[in-house]
Parts: structure tokens; sequence; C-alpha cells
């Protein structure tokens, strides 16, 4: 392991957050010799502790497979809480009452849960740690400014004038990405108008794992329940009303906070430092081009709606090393034309299907229109005395339907 540059990688992984981290992870495990370089802008040594992540994130129970499969889940599941009850409500901001529409049991056929809220620091801190101890994985502390491919590897451009050469470079730059633009691969995309804010909060009672998902005219109000008493608030709200609440000192935050979350677990206190940022949406055309393929927010983002850009992610990377996997152990380079097609083949309707259906959900409940609303809470009535149909819903947001890849079912690959 170094932070220098070396003549040639198997694969150039751009990007050294979650999804780029579990990609190189998984790919170690599963093929002996492989080399990988991670190109990161973030200099940092290898004691250095990571700067804290204050969003939370909704880890499917395949994601967890996942996690448990390349080693990290028993690092992080202390810092997890899994959620036993999802509950839904949908009523105005100054509503007196707000009546429980949806509630439902979050567990799978194995009775374990359908999902943990765990927040990013200590995720994102596990998968740094081990891959830094991974003598596979060279770490090169640059900034990735362009890339060109050739007949047998592709070459990283580097700010400062360097380079690097891989078989196959893989995008995980977020959702401005450089070697996306590079490759010319369009986007469709627009704004949503909304700021999502994060903050976590201790509250008096305790949460029983019970995680609350309130429909507010200005966008969801989640209440994601986290170890001991405290959640994380995932909150989207209009723009310029994202902007008053921000400035206002921690007192008064605190109080919009509270007349959000409706009193239900007592006394509140900020437990962690607010964070904001403005709502996209955003879909690669292709996800990928020749040597390159397109991984998490670099080829989709979603609305918070329903806490799945991390599994998304996550779906993204089991594809792709799978499809690598196969393709080395058969003497074929992992840039090859038809392993990358058949990554394109295997992720592409399944996102395209998430990202839709989460931009529809934000939009059908993020508005005030007594018709609307009338219409979606009968729906979510029907839907609360169907138990086959929470079912799928729990099975659907588990991660455990349709064409899983194996390591999503905590097989090796």
């Amino acid at each position: 392991m170094s932070t220098t540059t070396s003549d040639r990688f198997d694969i150039v992984i751009s990007g050294g957050s979650y999804a780029g981290l579990s990609l190189a992870l998984a790919l170690t495990q599963a093929l002996e010799g492989i080399r990988i370089a991670i190109v990161d802008p973030a200099p940092r040594e290898p004691d250095e502790p990571l700067l804290d992540d204050p969003r939370a994130f909704s880890l499917s129970a395949s994601s967890r497979r996942l996690l448990e499969a390349i080693g990290i889940w028993p690092m992080i599941a202390d810092a997890a809480q899994p959620v036993a009850r999802i509950e839904v409500t949908d009523s105005e901001l100054d509503a007196g009452i707000r009546p429980t529409l949806l509630t439902y049991s979050n567990e799978i056929e194995d009775g374990s849960a359908a999902s943990f809220i765990v927040m990013g620091a200590p995720l994102r801190g596990a998968l740094d740690a081990v891959a830094r101890e991974t003598p596979e994985i060279t770490f090169i502390t640059a900034t990735a400014t362009g890339y060109e491919a050739g007949a047998h590897d592709a070459c990283v451009k580097l700010a400062g004038g360097g380079s690097v050469r891989g078989s196959l470079v893989v995008a995980a730059e977020g959702r401005r990405s450089t070697l996306r633009e590079a490759a010319g691969i369009k986007l469709v995309t627009w704004d949503y108008d909304q700021t999502g804010i994060v903050v976590t909060i201790a509250h008096e009672r305790p949460h029983e794992g019970r995680a609350v998902q309130h429909f507010l005219p200005s966008g969801p109000f989640a209440i994601l329940p986290l170890p001991g008493n405290r959640s994380c608030i995932t909150w989207s709200e209009t723009t310029g009303e994202a902007r008053r609440i921000l400035a206002l000192d921690d007192a008064a935050f605190l109080r919009e906070v509270d007349k959000r979350f409706g009193g239900m677990l007592g006394s509140l206190s900020l437990a962690g430092p607010r964070a904001s940022w403005p709502l996209s949406m955003h879909l690669a055309r292709n996800y990928v081009a020749p040597r390159l393929a397109l991984i998490g927010d670099t080829a989709h983002g979603v609305h918070p709606i329903a806490g799945q850009g991390l599994n998304l992610g996550l779906r993204d990377v089991a594809a792709l090393a799978q499809v690598i996997a196969e393709a080395m152990r058969v003497g074929l380079e992992p840039g090859n034309a038809e392993t990358l097609r058949q990554y394109e083949r295997w992720r592409r309707f399944d996102s395209t299907v998430s990202t839709l259906a989460f931009d529809g959900l934000n939009r059908l409940f993020s508005n005030d229109w007594t018709l609307v609303r009338a219409a979606r809470d009968v729906g979510l009535g029907v839907v609360d005395r169907l138990p086959f149909v929470k079912r799928m819903l729990v099975s659907e947001a588990a991660g455990v339907t349709g064409d899983v890849p194996r390591l999503l079912r905590g097989e090796p690959l």
C-alpha cells in the first residue's frame, strides 16, 4: 500500500467513499493477486481519524449481507440500530393530531430486521481502515481530471500532471463526476427546490426501534432510530424555508424540530451538528463507456424520501464485482466490453425504476392539495389493511427480491 502512482493496475477506482471502498474490498477478497488503485483527493494519514459524517443511512438487509461478506459488518454492528417497526403519517405542519395511517413490522422471512440505521462516520471509518490494511489496494492522493480509453487499458489523468493506468476505470466520485463528464455520458436531471437537513437528536423516551415518516406539505420528515435514546432526523424542506431554519440559533432550530417531531418521545436536545444540501435527481443515460463503469451516486442520485441511495450504490457494487470476478476467472480482462455491457444490463433497469419511483413519491406527498391529500390518505389506509402488500413492501426495501447478486445474498464471490 502506498500513496504514489504505479505503472498499471487491474482496476483504478476514482473516489474513496462508500461505494468505491466497498468495491475494492469485495474484489480483493474474491480475486487473489488483483491490483487496485483508489484515487481520492482527500489526503489522510493511516492513523488520522475521519471527519464525522452527520448523515445516517438506512442499510437494507441485503446491504448488511454484503458488508458481512467483506468483513465490515462486525466492526459496525454495535453502532447499527435494527428498525423494528415503521409508521407513516400524513398531515399539515400545524395539525394538532397526526394519526398513523400505515404501520408495519420491519422483518423479513427469517425474522431479522429488514433495515438498520447507522451513522456515516463509523461505516466510512471501518471501510477505510480495512482498505488501508489491504496490500492489494494502493491509495493515490490526487484528483482525477480526465480519462482516455485505449485498446488494452485506460489512462486516468491526475491533477499536477501525473497519470495512472488500468484495464478498467470505475467512477465512484459522487454526483459531480469528472470522469463521467470526460466520457461524454449525459444526465437526465432536475432540481426539487428542496433542501435536505440532517441532525442527530437525543430524546427523553426510548424509540424502541421505531422509524417514523411524517409526510408534510413541504417534504418528508423522517425520524430514524439510533442506538440509545437518539434518532437522526432526515428532513426535506422547501429551499427558502430551509434557509430561514438553518440560520436560527440552536434553541430556535430545536423548536422547529420539535414542532415537526410531534412530542412523541418527550423532551429533545441536539446531539450533533446540523448539515444540509440541495436536493436534486439525476440519472446517467449510460452506466458504461469504453473501459469505464459508473457506480453509486455517479450513476444515479435519488431523493432521500425512502433512504435508499446508499443501498442502490451497494447493489451496483455487488453486480459489478460479480461480473468482474467471473470474467477474470476465465482469463478475460476486467475492462472488456462484454463484461461492462453485462453490468449495465443488470443495473440500469433497477436503478431507473427506483429513481423514478422515489421521484414520484416525493411529488405525490410534498404538496397540500386537499383532493390529493385525501386520495393518498385513503391509499395508505387501504395498504394498512393488506398484510401481503406490506410484506411485499418490506421485502422490496430489504433488497431480497428479483435477480440479486451473490454478495447481497451473503454468498462469497
